[in-house]
This record gives C-alpha cells, structure tokens and sequence, in this order.
C-alpha cells in the first residue's frame, strides 16, 4: 500500500506566532516512505516501447520475411513447361529461362507455329503452377 500524506497549514493572527505545520495521513505498519529508484523508473518507461517492437516484429516483420522465403524458392524451383502468372496479369507457359530473365509463351499469332514470347525478369513471376510430365 501507499502512504497517503496530508500536510495543513495553521497560521494564528494572534501575537505574530510562526506558523504550525500539522501532519497527519495513514501508514501502513511496518512500511517506512519509499524511495524512487532512477535506473527501475527508467526501465518502467522503456518497457511499452520495447514491447511495441517486440509486437511489430511477431506479427508484421517476421511473417513477411517468411512469405518472401516462399516467394524466392518457388521462383528458383521454376522450370521450363511451367505455367505461371506475372505481376502484370499476364499469363503462359515458360518457354525458355536465362539467369535473371525468363521467356514466357502467352499464344499464338495466328498460325500455330508463331508463337508470342514476352521476355521478363523472374522477379516479375507472382505465381507458378507446376505441370507434371
């Protein structure tokens, strides 16, 4: 428990008397005042902001850390045959793939033997849905 203080102030016009300083208040027995000790109020004030950063990194920073993992595997496991679907929207079948760039096949022109190939980064894949053969 807390000590509760009260301090009052009785001043006498009488005779020019000093003031009396009266105080009176509850104390718990056996408990004497308390004293603030800096270095554990500082750590109490530290304390919410190091549980924020704590939150933040468990539910947004580690989560997204985790789903770029995935990303990047499923882009190194992409294999020529593969259907996949870019950030753009754009839809094929990998026709060809080179260090950083991958060759996707998205039709036709015209006749069966033209066929439309967009040369993109890897990085720009979102999706890939592996064919089995």
């Amino acid at each position: 428990m807390t000590n509760i203080l009260e301090t009052v102030v009785y001043a006498e016009p009488a005779e020019g008397t000093q003031a009396q300083t009266q105080t009176t208040g509850t104390q718990v027995p056996g408990q004497t005042p308390q004293e603030v000790n800096p270095v554990m109020s500082t750590v109490v004030s530290i304390l919410p902001l190091v549980l924020i950063i704590v939150l933040l990194y468990f539910m947004m920073i580690r989560p997204q850390r985790k789903r770029e993992k995935e990303t990047k595997a499923m882009i190194n496991a992409m294999k020529v045959g593969d259907k996949v679907v870019t950030i753009g929207g754009i839809c094929g079948k990998v026709a060809k793939i080179k260090d950083e760039f991958v060759f996707i096949e998205t039709g036709n022109i015209g006749t069966q033997d033209e066929k439309s190939v967009i040369k993109m980064e890897r990085d720009a894949v979102k999706s890939v849905e592996s064919v089995n053969k």
